[in-house]
């Protein structure tokens, strides 16, 4: 327990957390007691979320609120709330207010009755303002409380006081901004006994949760409560059955003083709940955590250096349970990429997932085709003598191939691009959490030829890593960490006859129907030629391009003979430029259909028969979406720009 007035020191948890890390010694910045410097910012929040201890020594987290100064210092080191909440299933208002009845002996909850613990009850709390972005930790004890009445639909009002024995205002990063609002619920129990596993409403919840708020404990007398935010579904579900329930989150760069990180090093149990801003259901979780550093990071979240892992022991979901509402503003900046399961992902793609590079690329060419879309080529010089293609490779006449048509590579850029740790970077949010590693498809076969190898990628300027490539002096070797080769056997064209099926049989003719998107064109350059020359079905390409990007259709087809005839062209921006027409003149030339306009559903599913047809897809994302759409029923194979 901490004492007001004194100063606060880092416990032995969150020394070993800032040891392993190798974080810099500072001091610890919370204040003894609650500083007056918070006042108006605890006021100021419509949101706050509080954490305590159940019978059992288990946390757990709620969120109470809906408008600004339902919590507020009520005297020197104390605050004070008065609000309504679910009285029925909100598992920290059970705790604080439901007591042992004489005779029964049962814990309930009586109207009026002033709940005084003795001692005080191990509590902790996170004002929270989403609109902005503002937020207070605090730390104390559950010294007085009662409800004040209840509705027959649930509802509580209740008034309690906190006395806090520590405070910090904490950064504002990965928080989406959104405004609240009051509302009052008619909480509702869907889920039973322990509540696992959980229910399909919950588990849609979490894929679209943005926020969750934690509680922590050290020891049984001292507690936290703090926030982890992101991008919609960045807490991700990797179990979830009658006999376990596993998330797994994430932990982005911060402000390294990592106090959750470090209780859960000592106590490695937890109390999460989820809100749902928008309908107000709830999610209640608690469980035992393991923190996952480094390999053990990535091997269930790849690419992932640090990520906290939680069995759940009991959950509550809570249908319109909340009482607030929240439509969203803005998203923050800082926000990275989701980052999927690798139980989630292609299985071939495992290959690619590791931190160990299998060979250097070293940049030995760059041809700009457009200003923005460039081939560069690159030498490979393996470091293995096995492929990491997510195959078992494949031997023709003792040479090994590296990479299958199709695939792609992953380079790490982290050893140029990264520029180590670094609270805030407003001018270039994105990079603290970058792992600058980038996946690239091969544009062009494998030759087979040498033990090493050249390597082609088509890539559009995007972003860091592209802009390292575009501006790169290649006088000064460039060498990029290779971690390996992926994609899924399902995008490779068939260029070989169906066994057991003649010539002339439904079997044997397939049509293949490549729709691709801008750059989305590589993983047929790498097919085409092989595909065309097998004379195997009929390949048919629908490519929807910018009018600006021509060119890079004119240098397709000037290199791979055959495909031209085989494409229609969906142009969209401006094409009436007389440097257009020509290239549009160049490209009919060479046998492609062009259509000066956006590509639709019906000039899909005009080209081919079904029952006969596959759709390969490769495109972005809004384009995918329609496309998902516009093939239902068809049979599909696709693969996105967000590997």
């Amino acid at each position: 327990m901490s004492r007001p007035g004194v100063e606060i020191h880092w416990h032995a948890g969150e020394h070993e957390i800032h040891n392993f890390l190798r974080i810099p010694q500072r001091d610890n910045p919370t204040y003894p007691g609650l500083g007056p410097h918070y006042y108006k910012r605890i006021i100021d929040s419509p949101l706050v979320a509080f954490g305590t201890l159940d019978q059992q020594g288990r946390p757990w987290t709620t969120i109470w609120g809906g408008e600004a100064g339902f919590c507020r210092p009520i005297a020197q080191g104390f605050i004070g709330t008065n609000t309504e909440a679910d009285a029925r299933f909100d598992p920290v208002f059970q705790e604080l207010f439901a007591a042992t009845d004489d005779e029964s002996l049962d814990r309930k909850i009586v109207d009026e009755r002033v709940i005084k613990p003795e001692g005080g009850k191990p509590m902790a709390a996170l004002t929270i303002d989403l609109e902005t972005r503002d937020r207070v930790k605090l730390s104390g004890r559950f010294v007085a409380g009662a409800v004040t009445s209840r509705t027959d639909a649930g509802l509580g009002a209740f008034q309690m006081a906190l006395q806090v024995e520590e405070s910090l205002g904490n950064c504002p990063k990965y928080l989406n901004k959104k405004h609240i609002t009051p509302h009052s619920p008619r909480p509702v129990l869907l889920s039973e006994g322990s509540g696992l596993p959980l229910p399909l409403e919950a588990v849609d919840l979490l894929a679209q949760a943005d926020l969750f708020f934690i509680s922590s404990k050290h020891g049984d007398e001292n507690m936290d409560v703090n926030h982890r935010g992101g991008p919609p579904g960045f807490m991700r579900l990797f179990r979830n059955s009658a006999n376990e329930v596993t998330l797994v989150y994430p932990e982005y760069s911060g402000n390294r003083l990592y106090q959750t990180l470090g209780n859960l090093q000592k106590d490695p149990v937890a109390g999460i709940v989820v809100p749902d801003f928008q309908t107000g259901n709830v999610l209640y979780l608690t469980g035992r955590t393991t923190t996952l550093f480094g390999d053990k990071a990535a091997a269930y979240l790849p690419r992932t250096k640090l990520a906290v892992k939680i069995e759940i022991d009991e959950a509550r979901f809570v249908q319109d349970g909340l009482p607030f509402r929240g439509d969203v503003i803005d998203y923050s900046p800082y926000n990275p990429p989701v980052r999927r399961l690798l139980t989630e992902q292609d299985p071939v793609g495992a290959g690619d997932a590791g931190s160990d590079a299998m060979a250097t690329a070293t940049l030995k060419s760059r041809d700009l085709i457009t200003p923005t879309i460039a081939r560069f080529v690159f030498k490979l010089h393996m470091n293995s003598a096995a492929p990491s293609n997510g195959t078992s490779g494949i031997k023709e006449e003792g040479k090994q191939q590296w990479w299958l048509p199709g695939q792609h590579v992953t380079l790490d850029f982290g050893p140029e691009l990264d520029r180590g740790w670094s609270h805030m970077n407003d001018g270039d949010p994105q990079s603290l959490n970058d792992d600058f590693v980038r996946t690239f498809t091969v544009s062009a076969p494998h030759s087979g030829n040498d033990k090493d190898p050249e390597m082609q990628i088509t890539a559009r300027k995007h972003g860091p890593a592209t802009g390292l490539l575009w501006r790169w002096n290649l006088r000064v070797p460039l060498e990029l960490p290779v971690l390996g080769f992926g994609g899924g056997e399902g995008f490779r064209l068939p260029i070989e006859v169906i066994q057991n099926a003649g010539a002339n049989d439904d079997a044997a003719a397939t049509q293949s129907i490549f729709v691709a998107g801008g750059v989305g064109i590589t993983p047929l350059m790498a097919q085409a030629k092989a595909v065309l020359q097998s004379g195997v079905g009929d390949l048919r390409v629908i490519w929807s391009l910018r009018a600006e990007d021509l060119p890079l259709a004119i240098r397709v087809f000037e290199e791979i003979e055959g495909l031209g005839p085989a494409t229609t062209l969906f142009v969209t921006g401006t094409a009436t430029t007389e440097e257009t027409r020509g290239w549009a003149d160049t490209l009919k030339g060479a046998g492609a259909v062009v259509v000066q306009r956006r590509l639709s559903a019906e000039d899909l599913l005009g080209v081919g028969e079904k029952g006969r047809r596959t759709y390969y897809c490769c495109t972005g994302t809004a384009l995918m979406t329609n496309l998902s759409s516009w093939l239902k029923g068809e049979k599909m194979v696709y693969e996105s720009f967000n590997y």
